[in-house]
């Protein structure tokens, strides 16, 4: 797999495609005002032919209600803040999303120009969200292969796994981070897999939560019903379980889903 060199990364001169959907602001708004970037509309009926793995991402969604989710006017948005929103909190990445949107940078050529321009500005910007200098590095990276690559139109309309493997090939690109790229920004069917999500399938006995990621990836896409809404709302459901309730030390009592049996058994975790 070839690794996209930070070295040779120069300005677009070109700036950003004409006619990118990936920069249009999104119409989707969220209860309280906030826009999102999603497919994931109202209530949905089912997650899975599996019984049980369905029946605990339905009660999370029952309980939580829709996520509304990825929170972004963008699509290239999405992509930003998939690369920011690597090792921090998402509060940390809200900040640096809107340094950047205060420096009119929320573009891959506005990038591009920044990192040429301006680094020590970009990076600056980005300083909230931590190891900023490595993540200015690899928005510049992701920028560069977006531009190449086509803009929104070619990650929409491309084959997915080949996309997905050249996508994992761009500098600073997981595969958490490609596949929420893939499934927010792009509107593809690929299943994202975090930290939340191994610890919901681990203590709902689902799977091994410690399987390697590819592993996890295809048991989730196996089980989840062919629906963008539902790749969205999966995902969205775990980082909101995962944010409240499925920490390190649970706190099943106020969530929705059933506790399961190895909890229920252990002192403060009884679901009330």
């Amino acid at each position: 797999m070839a690794i996209v060199s930070v070295v040779t990364l120069r300005c677009d001169p070109s700036g950003d495609l004409s006619g990118d959907p990936g920069l249009e602001c999104t119409s989707n708004v969220r209860p309280d005002g906030a826009p999102f970037v999603g497919r994931s509309h109202g209530r949905l009926r089912r997650f899975s032919p599996d019984a049980r793995f369905d029946a605990v991402f339905r009660q999370l969604h029952e309980g939580f209600g829709p996520q509304d989710w990825w929170p972004a006017e963008t699509p290239f948005e999405v992509i930003v803040g998939a690369v920011l929103t690597q090792n921090t909190a998402w509060r940390n990445v809200e900040q640096a999303l809107s340094n950047l949107r205060a420096q009119g940078r929320l573009t891959p050529a506005r990038i591009l120009t920044a990192s040429c321009e301006s680094p020590g500005e970009l990076e600056e910007a980005l300083r909230p969200s931590g190891y900023f200098r490595a993540k200015a590095k690899k928005l510049v990276a992701v920028s560069q292969w977006y531009l190449g690559a086509g803009g929104l139109d070619a990650l929409m309309e491309r084959p997915l796994e080949p996309l997905r493997t050249e996508i994992l090939g761009v500098y600073g690109i997981g595969p958490e981070t490609a596949d929420s790229i893939l499934c927010y920004a792009a509107g593809r069917r690929t299943a994202v897999i975090d930290t939340y999500t191994r610890r919901i399938f681990a203590r709902h006995e689902l799977t091994d939560g410690d399987a390697p990621y590819e592993e996890l990836r295809q048991y989730a896409m196996e089980r989840l019903e062919p629906s963008q809404a539902v790749y969205e709302e999966f995902h969205a459901l775990c980082v909101r379980t995962g944010y409240g309730n499925c920490k390190p030390k649970p706190r099943c009592v106020d969530c929705p889903a059933t506790t399961p049996s190895s909890l229920a058994r252990t002192e403060g975790h009884v679901q009330g």
